[in-house]
C-alpha cells in the first residue's frame, strides 16, 4: 500500500521538482520506507555542480557554510529522492510542501558500499550539507542522506508540547532517516551498506555525537565538525552567550572590563575582529531562540524575548542566568544532553577562533568527557588554529581565518582509513602552515 501511494504521489506531484536529467524508470524507482511522500529522479550529477544546474538543491540552505575556494567535484550520476516523513509541523517550505521532516537521499550509480547520514546545521533545511559534506561523500561513491531534523527556522521552538521537544525531535529524525536510508539503499543496490557514517557540523555535529552515544549500533563511525555541546550542568550556549551579550555594548564603546568579561565567557583572545558580526548575526538570536525552547517561562508571554535588549530591561536575555533558573529548565536540557559515552570511532574538528561555540566551552570539554567516560581510544580531536564557526567568513578575512572544510575532508578520509585498520593521526592542535596562501588552505588540510 505504501509503495503504491508513493508512486501515485510521484506522478501527481511531479511538477513540484524539476524534470529528471535522464530517464530510466527501472533505475529511478526507489522506495524509502516510512516516507509519507517521495519523488525519485535520475540525474546526470548528484553533486552541487550538477544539482545547482538542474534545480535539485537549494543554495540558500547552504549559503555561507563553505569558503569560495573549496574544490567542487562533479560527474556523479545517480538517483535523488526528495520526500518527507509524517509530521505535524509545517515550517519547511522547500518544494512548496510546507511540511517538516523533509529529507534528501542520493544514490550514486557507482556505489562504494557506504552511506553517510547527516542532520542540518543551525536551523537550516535538508540541503544545508550538500556543499560541505554531501559533495565529498558522493564524489567518493557513498550514498548520502540528509534531514531537516523535523523542524526548521528561527521559530523552531514552536514545535512540540514540552520544553525541549523540538531539540529532542532532531535526534529521532536522524535515527529515522538512517534506518530508512539503509533500507532504501539495500533495496536499490541489492545489498546492505557495508558501512554507515554520521557526519555533521554545528548542530549537525551535535547529532553525530548523540547518535554515536545513543545509537552506536546503527553506525560504524562519525565526523563531528564543531558540534554543539549540551550539558544540563553546563557549559552550554545558555551559559556563555548571556555574558557576551551583556558586555558587548560596553566593549564596543571601549570598556576594558567589558572586553575582559567576553574573554572570561570563553571567547578566544584574537577573535575580537569577529565579535561585532557575531553579536549582530548570531549571539542575540541564538540565545533567545534556544532559551525559548528549553525555558519559555523566562520571558512570560513573549516568544524568544526582546532582540538586542539592554541589560536591565525586564525579561532581557542579556541578563539570563542559566544556573539560577528553576529545576525544570535543567531537566529539559538533560533530555538532549551529551555524556561522552561514544560507542564508535569519532573524529572531532573545531576552530580555535570559533566565535559562536568557543572551543574552550565546547569541544575541549567534550574531549575531556569522552576520556572520563573511558572512551578516549575511540576519539581523535583536532583543534584547527584560525578556524571559525562558518567558513563563509574566511572569504572576508583570508589572512586571519582558515577554512575547516578541507580539514573535514581529510578527517572524513581518515575515518574511512580507521575503519580499515589504519589509525588516524593523534589528537593535536593543527597550526596554520607557514607561508601557506589562502588558496592553498582552501584546498588542503593535513591532520598529521
Amino acid at each position: 500500500m505504501r509503495r503504491w501511494l508513493a508512486l501515485v504521489l510521484a506522478g501527481a506531484f511531479a511538477a513540484a521538482l524539476p524534470p529528471a536529467a535522464s530517464a530510466s524508470p527501472r533505475h529511478c524507482e526507489v522506495d524509502v520506507p516510512g516516507a509519507e511522500r517521495q519523488i525519485a529522479v535520475c540525474l546526470d550529477d548528484l553533486t552541487t555542480t550538477g544539482t545547482l544546474a538542474s534545480g535539485h538543491t537549494v543554495q540558500a540552505d547552504w549559503a555561507g557554510l563553505t569558503s569560495a575556494g573549496l574544490p567542487a567535484p562533479s560527474g556523479v550520476p545517480g538517483v535523488q529522492v526528495d520526500g518527507y516523513f509524517p509530521d505535524t509541523s509545517t515550517a519547511n517550505t522547500n518544494h512548496g510542501w510546507n511540511h517538516d521532516a523533509q529529507f534528501v537521499l542520493r544514490l550514486p550509480d557507482r556505489w562504494n558500499g557506504g552511506l553517510v547520514v547527516s542532520g542540518s546545521p543551525g536551523v537550516r533545511r535538508q540541503y544545508a550539507n550538500d556543499r560541505a559534506i554531501g559533495d565529498q561523500a558522493l564524489a567518493e561513491g557513498y550514498a548520502f542522506a540528509a534531514t531537516d531534523k523535523g523542524n526548521t527556522g528561527a521559530a523552531f521552538f514552536t514545535d512540540g508540547v514540552r520544553p525541549g521537544d523540538a531539540l529532542a525531535e532532531w535526534n529521532s529524525r536522524v535515527t529515522q532517516l538512517t534506518l530508512a536510508a539503509r533500507s532504501a539503499a539495500a533495496r536499490h543496490y541489492g545489498r546492505w551498506p557495508a558501512r554507515t557514517l554520521a557526519a555533521g557540523l554545528s548542530n549537525g555535529g551535535y547529532l553525530v555525537r548523540w547518535q554515536l552515544e545513543n545509537r552506536p549500533w546503527l553506525y560504524d563511525g562519525g565526523v563531528d565538525w564543531e558540534g554543539t555541546l549540551w550539558r544540563a550542568d553546563g557549559p552550554n550556549l545558555l551559559t556563555f552567550l548571556p555574558p557576551a551579550l551583556r558586555a558587548y555594548p560596553a566593549y564596543a564603546a571601549g570598556s576594558a572590563p567589558a572586553h575582559q568579561s567576553i574573554l572570561d565567557a570563553g571567547f578566544a583572545p584574537g577573535s575580537e575582529f569577529l565579535w561585532d558580526y557575531h553579536y549582530r548575526v548570531y549571539w542575540d538570536l541564538t540565545q533567545r531562540i534556544y532559551r525559548e525552547e528549553v525555558d519559555p517561562s523566562f520571558d512570560g508571554v513573549l516568544q524568544a524575548g526582546i532582540p538586542f535588549c539592554a541589560s536591565g530591561t525586564p525579561s532581557c536575555d542579556a541578563d539570563y542566568a542559566y544556573s539560577a533558573r528553576p529545576a525544570p529548565v535543567a531537566r529539559a536540557v538533560e533530555r538532549i544532553s551529551l555524556t561522552g559515552r561514544i560507542g564508535k570511532p569519532l573524529l572531532t574538528l573545531h576552530g580555535t577562533l570559533d566565535t559562536l561555540l568557543p572551543i574552550t566551552r565546547d569541544s575541549d570539554v567534550y574531549d575531556r568527557m569522552i576520556t572520563s567516560a573511558g572512551r578516549g581510544a575511540l576519539h581523535r580531536y583536532y583543534r584547527v588554529e584560525g578556524g571559525n564557526h562558518v567558513d563563509g567568513l574566511v572569504d572576508a578575512y583570508p589572512d586571519k581565518l582558515r577554512p575547516l572544510g578541507p580539514c573535514f575532508r581529510t578527517a572524513f578520509d581518515a575515518l574511512a582509513g580507521w575503519l580499515r585498520g589504519v589509525r588516524p593521526p593523534a589528537s593535536a592542535t593543527i597550526a596554520r602552515p607557514a607561508g601557506a596562501t589562502p588558496a592553498e588552505l582552501a584546498r588542503a588540510c593535513s591532520l598529521g
